[in-house]
Formats: C-alpha cells, structure tokens, sequence
C-alpha cells in the first residue's frame, strides 16, 4: 500500500516555543489514521500544517510524493471537518454541501447532483432543504461531513469532530464515520484526545506527548504492547508495578514482583534494574491462595457487567482489577486477604 502522507523530520516553533519536535511518521493511502494524545500534544498542529494553515519550521510534507511546501491549502487534495461545523446559517443543507463545489466553479446542476450524492451517503437526503438552525448536533455534523467529501479530496482531515455530541450519539457516529472511511476509500486522519474513539475506528494509531510521536501501531497493538509508562497509562487502565529485572534476552525478560514470586514477560527495554511492569486490570483473575501476589481488598465497585476490585499489596502499591460479573463468581469483601493470577503473557516491562 502507497503512502498518502510521509511526514519527515517536521519542527514546528512558534517564537521560543517548539510544539513538534522532529515528528516522523506516514500515513497510507485509504487508511484510517489517528493522532491521539493530551491537550497541547502537538496533534491539531500537525494536522494544520498538513492542510496548510500552518508553515512547517523544519522537515518536510509529502502528499502523495509532492512536497507541499509553499502549496496553498485550497490547492492541496485536502479537507477539512472542525470540531464546530462552522456550517452557513442561511442557505440550507444542500447548498451548504455545494458550496465548495461552487468555489471549484462546477456547474450547477452537477453541484447539485454531487451534494445530492453525499446527503445520501450521510443519510440526510429527506433534510436537503432545511437550514442548519433546524438539524440536530448529529445532523449538522454529517452535513459538515457531506461538505467536506464532496469535492471528493484524497485526505480528509478531522479536528475532534465528535467532542460536542453527547455519548449517545459519539458512540453511533464512530460506527458511521469508519463506514464511510470505507466506502469512500479517502484516506482519514482524525484527531483526537478520546483513546476509546481512536480504539473504535483507527486501523493504525500514533500517540503523541509534548510535540512527540510516543508510539504507533494498530489499536491492538498499542493496547497490548505499549512501549512506556506514557502510553501504558494513556491508553485504557493499567497497573504499573515497579519490579527488579533479574535478566533480559531476546526481548523476554524475568522479573521479581512485590512478594518474591518471579514472573516471564515480554520486554520493550532490555535494560536491568528496577523498571515499571504494566499489566492490564482485565487480565488479571481472583484466586484463594497460590497467586502471583497476595493483596488486601479494598473497595469493590458494581458496573453493572463488571465488577472492579481495588486492592493494595502490602508494600503498599495499588492494584485494579476487573471481572465480568456473573452469579458464579464468590465476591470478595472489603478487607479480605485474596491472592491475584497473573494471565500468561499479560504483563509487560515497559522501557521507562
């Protein structure tokens, strides 16, 4: 598969201020491709300097091979959705889907066709004559949407489009906006602070921090083997256990949890000494004696198909774990002294 966008080396300053720090990565074409990260990360930066509204200080941006330095934003094969629909309040849904056609100079009936098309795609066909003021949340961002793919870009940028609906709504709008991605083929890249939507929707994920690409790789990937604490902690819920490395080799390393019991696990660092083990609350189960920790109970938290248990090791660090809740499992009481099982290849030493 081709790339769409192969970002090399890219600073961008703003006075004394550097929010991207020699950023690489690329992004394949008709791929769904998430920046995820904080507030102030650096991934709307990016995402304005991929469409233009930015200059890159250092590095370089290729789309499709061009080097779009210097190329204006409405000469790149480029839209846009924001995170407010910024649609027009006085011309209805079908001339809001059109008006970039217009801008482009296409005739009006082919306009018109075109919008039409999209509306259908997003299933608004039925609202093409009303005004934005009389859509909802959800249907004023699919019209965004149908004005941004109908001049039918190759990229389709998307700043937290979902931010301003309600859960309800962000929940069905994932499960739509990756159909579309689908069945238009167009190359996504969406922007996000939401781990949970960049899980749901992304093929490939890049996690940034302070102007840095931590980590990138499917959601699995980044769920299952992240590769520091910065990621491990971000993405989902996990426990970070500190533990001394006894040895490291081949990316397997051995080592010695709170309480004594020894314990193989993959490594993302091959360095010794005490380091940081996550391991993930859901892969942990409830055993009467003979665990990999022994821990006293907490609290223990009904979520209606869960149950969370808090517990706490005796040299005092936290544990969190998750079970699926059911009539036959023995529910512990706060204050009672349970032993913890470790599931085969759950934990994994992170490189800091």
């Amino acid at each position: 598969m081709s790339d769409a966008i192969d970002i090399r080396r890219v600073v961008k300053r703003f006075g004394p201020f550097v929010a991207l720090h020699g950023v690489s990565l690329a992004i394949r074409d008709n791929e769904f491709f998430t920046l995820l990260g904080p507030s102030g990360c650096g991934k709307t930066t990016l995402l304005r300097m991929i469409a233009g509204f930015e200059d890159v200080s250092e590095g370089e941006i290729l789309l499709f091979g061009q080097n779009i330095a210097g190329l204006e934003p409405n000469r790149r094969p480029v839209n846009t959705v924001f995170q407010h629909y910024a649609l027009f309040p006085h011309l209805s849904v079908l001339d809001n889907v059109a008006f970039g056609l217009k801008m482009q100079g296409v005739p009006e009936a082919e306009r018109r066709r075109r919008a039409g098309q999209k509306l259908e795609m997003v299933h608004l066909s039925a609202f093409a004559n009303r005004l934005p003021a009389q859509l909802s949340g959800g249907q004023q961002q699919r019209v965004a949407l149908a004005r941004a793919l109908a001049p039918e870009p190759r990229v389709l940028l998307l700043d937290e489009p979902l931010s301003a609906l309600d859960l309800k709504l962000r929940q069905a709008m994932r499960v739509e906006l990756k159909q579309l991605q689908e069945e238009t083929g167009i190359t996504f890249i969406f922007v996000t602070h939401d781990q949970e939507e960049a899980l749901t929707m992304s093929d490939r994920i890049a996690v940034m921090s302070a102007g840095h690409v931590q980590q990138i790789g499917s959601a699995r990937d980044i769920y299952e083997a992240p590769v520091n604490r910065f990621v491990a902690e971000f993405i989902g819920e996990t426990n970070l256990l500190e533990v001394d490395v006894a040895s490291v080799a081949a990316g397997i390393a051995r080592v010695v949890l709170p309480g004594g019991h020894q314990l193989t696990c993959p490594a993302a660092s091959d360095a010794g000494g005490r380091h940081h083990l996550s391991i993930r609350p859901e892969r942990v189960s409830l055993v009467a004696s003979g665990g990999d920790l022994d821990v006293t109970v907490e609290r223990v938290v009904y979520l209606g198909t869960d149950l969370q248990i808090l517990a706490r090791l005796d040299g005092g660090a936290d544990m969190h774990v998750r079970i699926q809740n059911s009539a036959r499992i023995a529910v512990p009481s706060v204050g009672d002294r349970i032993g913890l099982r470790i599931e085969e290849g759950a934990a994994r030493l992170l490189a800091d």
